[in-house]
């Protein structure tokens, strides 16, 4: 039996799994430097968190762009990232080959916070016509995602070039985890009051200002991190010979390992539903729940929950393993959407606690996805992490065409159900067919990706070969 794909013989061209050397349970890691490493992740968070929360509820309701072309200003740029973080993880890991590291690169991602500015510092005569306001957010999400590519994917890709085992990696992910949280939180609770209800472009200039400060800033932190937690060994110039084009790159990765593959196709959807979700509450509160301030409330219900439960997922890993604890999570979010249906009728409290459930859920959903990843590389290329920039290319791309595609999705429901567009100060009464798109696109529609996910994922293998006792 072949331990990395499951099957009787390895695949053509497919070598046979190296054995994962499980060198602890990262308690060898130096804190401090895994404190500071972790920290970069709370500018990420606001990054991944503040587009996909508001965005696309910017162009709707601020800038008065029709659902579908709201859509396709936000897939365009994400389709670029299809192709910009393979090449990104290959450049990294030619970085490393030639100067023993990939902080050159990482540090140039610090730039992120001007792009970031400028996607909703919208000049007035652009915002007076919503054909060239979609076109001016969808060039400055292009130039932000490829400065946020930058700093990804080194930066995922440091649990990997680490030297630890697969309870370590998972410790190392988890500090990540948490600070992420926090950088959540603080994107997604600090985003919606600083932008009000959407009555000016200026309200949003000013919430990116701040939020950007906030992002440089832990960026920069998260680059002294990496440099602690990875001394740069001498360059050895191996890498830059055998590494081919990056779209050949993520062929290979994704034919040579089966793990990996089944991962990433999961992730997908898991992607895909949680930036549905982010999409969506916006619409929900003021339109099902008829409390437009209420989106703060339930993004934190979503986010606050990682804080408390990512060290209680990482302890039931130790004994059940990943792959058990991610079904679970899947499962019960797809419950907590279908719960979320119920909507005002039940009061308030219901959907509070349905967000809630998501939230404890989304919590696993991003920490053992990111903490396999490391697992499928090391049990294909054993201790050779030559290619990890290639395998975090491929697994961010992934992750962005998600966020794409989520907030698409959305858009789309919103578009078939006939829901109007408005611009800032316009009072716009919806549809009944649009009331009904705006609720089960929140919630049937996830439930269903998230479902799609679990059964993805079933056929992961990797998990209970590298769990299995030794002898057995």
């Amino acid at each position: 039996m072949n331990a990395a794909t499951g099957s009787e013989a390895p695949l053509p061209d497919e070598r046979a799994p190296a054995a994962v050397a499980d060198v602890g349970d990262g308690a060898e890691v130096p804190r401090p430097a895994l404190v500071r490493y972790a920290l970069g992740s709370a500018g990420m968070g606001v990054y991944v968190t503040v587009p996909g929360l508001l965005l696309l509820y910017f162009l709707t309701d601020t800038l008065g762009v029709t659902p579908w072309l709201a859509g396709l200003a936000l897939l365009v740029p994400k389709a670029v990232d299809i192709v910009l973080h393979p090449y990104v993880g290959s450049l990294s890991d030619r970085e490393r080959a030639r100067r023993g590291s990939r902080l050159r690169l990482l540090t140039a991602g610090c730039a992120l916070a001007p792009a970031f500015v400028a996607l909703f510092a919208v000049p007035g005569p652009v915002a007076d016509r919503p054909w060239a306001a979609a076109l001016w957010v969808a060039a400055w999400f292009v130039v932000a995602n490829a400065l946020f590519a930058a700093y990804q994917v080194p930066y995922l890709a440091t649990p990997t070039d680490m030297e630890t085992g697969y309870h370590g990696r998972t410790r190392v992910l988890s500090f990540r985890m948490v600070v992420l949280t926090v950088g959540i939180l603080v994107g997604g609770a600090l985003a919606p009051l600083l932008a009000g209800e959407g009555d000016s472009v200026g309200r949003y200039v000013v919430m990116a200002l701040v939020l950007g400060v906030f992002t440089v800033v832990f960026q920069y932190v998260g680059v002294g991190g990496v440099r602690d937690l990875l001394p740069a060994p001498a360059p050895t110039g191996k890498a830059v010979d055998r590494h081919g084009p990056a779209l050949a790159q993520v062929r290979d990765v994704l034919r040579r390992n089966r793990p990996f593959r089944v991962l990433v196709s999961c992730y997908l959807l898991v992607s895909t539903t949680t930036h549905l979700v982010l999409a969506g509450l916006p619409y929900y509160a003021r339109h099902e729940l008829d409390r437009p301030g209420f989106t703060t409330v339930l993004m934190a219900a979503f986010v606050a929950p990682a804080l408390l439960t990512t060290p209680l997922w990482f302890r039931l890993s130790r004994t059940w393993g990943k792959q058990r604890c991610l079904l679970l999570c899947q499962g019960f979010f797809a419950a907590g959407a279908l719960g979320l249906a119920a909507g005002k009728a039940v009061g308030l409290v219901v959907p509070v606690l349905c967000t809630l459930v998501l939230g404890v859920c989304f919590a696993g959903l991003q920490l053992f996805p990111f903490s396999m990843v490391p697992d499928t590389v090391r049990a294909a290329d054993g201790d050779e992490t030559g290619r990890t920039g290639a395998y975090t290319g491929v697994w961010t791309a992934t992750e962005a065409t998600g966020a794409a595609a989520g907030p698409y999705l959305y858009s789309a429901a919103l578009a078939l159900g006939g829901y109007a567009a408005a611009r800032a100060g316009e009072e716009v009464t919806q549809s009944g067919g649009a009331h009904t798109a705006i609720l089960l696109g929140f919630t049937l529609l996830p439930a269903l990706l998230m479902a799609a996910a679990l059964a993805v994922q079933s056929r992961y293998r990797l998990d209970a070969e590298l769990t299995r006792p030794k002898g057995v």
